[in-house]
């Protein structure tokens, strides 16, 4: 689990907003200190150098002022294509 950074409130849409302390990719996981699902990063905002992230929050948590945590989704390997050589 990587730390991704600490809650600073609530948007109006419903969203999570943290500042980030490490970037995850939209999509994964975003888990709370005792490894339970909290959401999803939902959006990445912001400057490049100190970014805040959204995180689409499951039900009526109480997720403001906690740590929060991403579980990056397994990465996918390529497959290596074989070909005949041509005569």
């Amino acid at each position: 689990m990587n730390k991704i950074g600490r809650v600073l409130h609530i948007s109006p849409s419903g969203k999570a907003v943290l500042k980030a302390e490490t970037v995850p990719r939209i999509g994964d996981t975003v888990l709370d200190g005792d490894g339970r699902v909290v959401g999803k990063v939902f959006d990445v905002m912001g400057p490049v150098d100190s970014p805040y992230v959204e995180v689409d929050v499951k039900g009526k948590r109480k997720v403001v002022g906690r740590l929060l945590y991403v579980s990056p989704r397994p990465k996918r390997g390529r497959k290596r294509v074989r070909r005949g050589r041509l005569k």
